[in-house]
């Protein structure tokens, strides 16, 4: 049997958690068995990465942007079916909203017999045009792949994708990378954040997705009742001059740290204390399992795939969507408690096996293999 065409889009390689999935996908799957490609906007942080990869083709459109924009969208649309006529998948699979409307309708104008949708989280709230887009773009879509069960349940719940053509598979990491345990000491010096100060850490991007608004008040709750306490808040975003605003209305400059996205992850890892999300929706929260696979205990939003990553009170604390106070407070009692914070830690890494990047790959390998063998044999939708 030839090896399987397999072409995956997505709208902009920007440092993200979908965009990670994506380009780790395509790195991983094995060549004896995969030709991989990848379509995504020619820009975006990962994108040199992209590049770099060996034996990947990878097409960079143009026109490809996450804003709504009817004529550009329409020269993108184009750009989709020519790398599909370039390429000639046998599968398409597609990540995000734009890629994943103009890539589906590209790939069944080309008529690639197998088109693979991942969801990564429903962010659509006021544009109700996204939900009608999705229910359209579900009949030209073989088979759905959501990163956490809740968005399976919620996308089946709101029609939009059939619940039986539908299956969860994890984004996975490279756990191993995460339990090195190593240059912590580093980062704190290069912060300026004393070796021994409590630090609460936060990786994610500056949107209003992940609600960093809330991280700095938290801070702010927690800097009077330990004032030795440093707060690290990772990552960038449209939001940045918002939060350095905040910041000094708090007056939290020399403590709240904001130096923008890091690829050492693991490190800024091993420096912390504590670690925090404070999403207002999420699809499977790779920082969470970062985190947890680095041994350090969470407090986090419970929203959608959050739940199934922190154990409330076994590795992590849980509180409302929203409930900064309530989470000021799980906060403060690991960073007050060092019994609780090591039983906590000690609990953190176990249970982890299914978010491993190898499994992540080799999950999907296996769904191709299965919708191709049906689809030459004309047996699916």
């Amino acid at each position: 049997m030839s090896a399987l065409r397999v072409l995956h889009a997505i709208t902009m390689l920007e440092l993200g958690g979908a965009q990670r999935n994506t380009l780790d996908t395509v790195a991983a799957l094995d060549r004896r068995e995969f030709v991989a490609a990848l379509a995504c906007a020619d820009t975006g942080a990962l994108l040199p990465e992209a590049r770099s990869l060996p034996a990947t083709e990878v097409f960079e459109l143009p026109h490809l942007r996450r804003e709504v924009r009817p004529w550009a969208d329409a020269r993108a649309y184009r750009e989709l079916r020519a790398a599909i006529r370039t390429f000639h998948p046998d599968v398409v699979h597609t990540h995000s909203s734009k890629a994943g409307i103009l890539g589906r309708l590209a790939a069944r104008r080309e008529r690639v017999p197998v088109v693979v949708h991942s969801i990564h989280g429903f962010g659509f709230g006021r544009h109700q045009a996204y939900p009608a887009a999705e229910r359209t773009a579900a009949r030209w879509t073989t088979a759905f792949v959501a990163v956490s069960r809740r968005n399976l349940e919620d996308g089946a719940r709101l029609g939009l994708f059939p619940r039986e053509r539908a299956r969860v598979i994890r984004s996975g990491i490279d756990l191993a990378a995460f339990r090195a345990h190593a240059g912590g000491a580093r980062v704190r010096a290069e912060l300026g954040i004393p070796a021994a100060a409590p630090l609460v850490v936060q990786v994610a991007c500056f949107k209003p997705q992940k609600a960093p608004e809330r991280f700095v008040e938290l801070a702010a709750r927690l800097s009077g009742r330990f004032p030795d306490a440093h707060f690290l808040l990772v990552g960038d975003g449209v939001l940045r001059v918002t939060l350095e605003r905040l910041r000094r209305a708090a007056g939290l400059d020399g403590r709240l740290h904001l130096p923008g996205w890091r690829r050492d992850v693991p490190a800024l890892l091993d420096a912390a204390t504590v670690t925090t999300l404070t999403s207002r929706f999420e699809g499977l929260p790779r920082a969470l399992v970062e985190a947890l696979a680095a041994g350090v205990p969470v407090a986090a939003m419970a929203v959608d795939g959050v739940e199934e990553v922190v154990r409330d009170g076994e590795n992590g604390f849980l509180v409302a969507e929203g409930d900064v106070a309530g989470l000021a407070d799980r906060v403060g009692a690991i960073l007050h408690d060092g019994t609780l914070r090591r039983r906590l830690a000690a609990a953190a890494g176990e249970g982890l096996g299914e978010f491993e990047r190898g499994t992540m790959v080799r999950q999907q390998e296996e769904l191709y293999r299965e919708l191709a063998a049906a689809a030459a044999q004309g047996t699916h939708g």
